[in-house]
């Protein structure tokens, strides 16, 4: 995949450079940030976007502190603050605590969480091509800009599509904020992969009429039985692919599961503003004033996943076992999590 990396740390300038992803594919903007409440600010407001990516922002968001002199105890309570639900956050700020203090220990931890995605998503792409055939469907966005990486959901399917495996894609739009229509429509094009937009609720029709061998998607959260969090959408799909009989895949680092939590019922699920279902790009689509709910994830329960693609290997049930043998086995620092 031809990689568009949503940041880039520019050490000369002490400057963490974000693209801008709520102007993309229109607009190729790049967002400085000089301290960690800027680089906080830029995943509060999804100039950055996707737990990967947004865990490697924080962080450099802690060596911009370190850098600029801000107080690390601070700027580490301002990060954490920035959204609630991808855990990948909090590993990367768990990561960085031993730093406190020492910038160029700091760079180099941020520098060896960046590496570690690069590595992981390889080993991810690879293991998730396997898995896949024929006519696949994903949901929201999952390639290089969500993760800094090669991707995972998505990359497994375009080393898919590489291998001859995967003939085409189908691209949920994923409403409300349409990262699939925006940013995966747009990696794909990039990588050559043939595919097609389609709307949320489109899934069930096609999967009714056999156009989908199969479903991946990515993951925000995972608890150690296997229950997950992911863009809102998620949920469904995994339950149309249980009545139709469809493999469907969740595909994540293991620094995504967080071993503090046994269930997805503790996941925080981030509640958005309602602007952002009532209008699109600024555009009102509803009558002024009318209430929108935005819950921005939900929770995928565990006995509806076919496996689980990891670093590691694939995870069959049952979960509860098979994830912390993966974890134990390997994973290390990963398995370390803060408290949210």
């Amino acid at each position: 995949m031809t990689r568009l990396l949503p940041f880039r740390f520019d050490q000369g300038e002490q400057t963490l450079w974000l693209l801008d992803q709520r102007k993309l594919p229109f607009e190729e903007v790049w967002v400085p940030c000089r301290t960690a409440a800027e680089a906080a600010a830029g995943i509060r407001d999804m100039v950055v976007r996707g737990a990967p990516a947004i865990g490697v922002t924080a962080a450099y968001g802690m060596v911009l502190a370190h850098l600029s002199g801000e107080d690390p105890a601070e700027a580490d309570r301002v990060l954490r603050h920035s959204r609630p639900t991808a855990v990948n956050l909090f590993y990367a700020l768990e990561r960085m605590k031993p730093h406190w203090g020492n910038p160029e220990a700091s760079l180099a931890e941020a520098r060896a969480i960046w590496e570690e995605v690069e590595r992981t998503e390889q080993a991810i792409s690879q293991h998730g091509a396997a898995l896949l055939k024929g006519q696949v469907l994903t949901h929201c966005n999952t390639g290089p800009l969500a993760t800094g990486g090669y991707g995972t959901a998505l990359g497994a399917i375009v080393e898919a599509h590489r291998q001859g495996r995967v003939s085409h894609v189908w691209v949920d739009e994923t409403r409300p904020y349409l990262q699939g229509a925006r940013l995966t429509a747009y990696e794909l094009c990039k990588a050559g992969v043939p595919a097609t937009l389609v709307t949320d609720n489109m899934a069930a029709h096609l999967m009714s009429k056999g156009q989908v061998d199969a479903v991946i998607v990515g993951t925000d959260r995972m608890a150690t039985n296997g229950d997950f969090a992911n863009k809102i959408g998620t949920y469904a799909l995994a339950v149309l692919c249980h009545y139709h009989g469809i493999p469907f895949y969740p595909a994540l680092p293991l620094s995504s599961v967080d071993p503090k939590l046994n269930s997805g019922k503790d996941i925080p699920i981030e509640e958005r503003s309602a602007l952002e279902v009532t209008t699109i790009r600024g555009v009102p689509i509803a009558p002024e004033g009318f209430p929108a709910a935005h819950p921005a994830f939900d929770v995928t329960p565990h006995h509806l996943i076919t496996g689980i693609v990891t670093e590691k290997g694939v995870l069959y049930p049952p979960f509860d076992e098979s994830l912390p043998r993966a974890l134990a086995r390997g994973a290390g620092r990963q398995a370390s999590v803060a408290d949210s």
